[in-house]
């Protein structure tokens, strides 16, 4: 009998989603909205359950907790250091960090990543396809300070964080989980696939 690896979630909806062109959070996604489809992806796995919002964004009503960035347009590094805090403060010793915009992923790939974290102890553990996928990763809670650290000195970007600290890549063949929406094209691709 395998045991559930405890851990908090992250969404990270306040972002500026220059290339869609409109809020990503609230699209439209198989009859309810993405931000929507990422509390209902990881509520059963992840607890407590933050979204992240900018200053001033409508969301629908979550059933998770939704936190406000202080600032608007600063990047993810921010934003995820407020959930890592949340989380910390909540008693959670690690936290499932996502982008709001990957109604593909599933709890098997949170699971997938959640039992190397424990076994290496990392601060990070990304997938790898070929590429990072930082807003997908398990990051453990105590980075709050760290992340506050890198903000304060002018830092905006997840690289900054995951090249300062033990972070585990675990290697895995490319992902539909990990399918990222950042232009109408890659959602109707993504709602295309779907029908097929």
């Amino acid at each position: 009998m395998t045991t559930t690896v405890p851990l908090a979630g992250i969404i990270l909806a306040g972002g500026a989603s220059r290339r869609m062109g409109r809020d990503k959070a609230t699209l439209p996604y198989d009859g309810t909205t993405l931000v929507e489809r990422m509390v209902s992806v990881l509520k059963p796995r992840c607890a407590p359950l933050f979204v992240i919002a900018a200053p001033g964004q409508a969301l629908p009503s979550l059933d998770a907790e939704i936190l406000r960035d202080e600032i608007r347009g600063v990047g993810p590094l921010l934003a995820t250091g407020r959930g890592l805090r949340a989380a910390a403060d909540a008693g959670a010793e690690l936290a499932f960090v996502s982008a709001v915009d990957m109604p593909l992923l599933t709890p098997d790939l949170i699971d997938e990543l959640a039992g190397p974290a424990v076994r290496l102890r990392a601060d990070v553990v990304l997938p790898w396809d070929g590429r990072d996928h930082y807003l997908a990763g398990i990051y453990r809670t105590a980075l709050a300070d760290r992340v506050a650290a890198l903000v304060a000195a002018g830092e905006r970007s997840m690289r900054a964080l995951v090249e300062r600290v033990d972070t585990q890549r675990i290697v895995m063949p490319k992902q539909r989980a990990l399918t990222n929406i950042n232009t109408a094209a890659d959602l109707a691709a993504i709602r295309d696939a779907q029908v097929a």
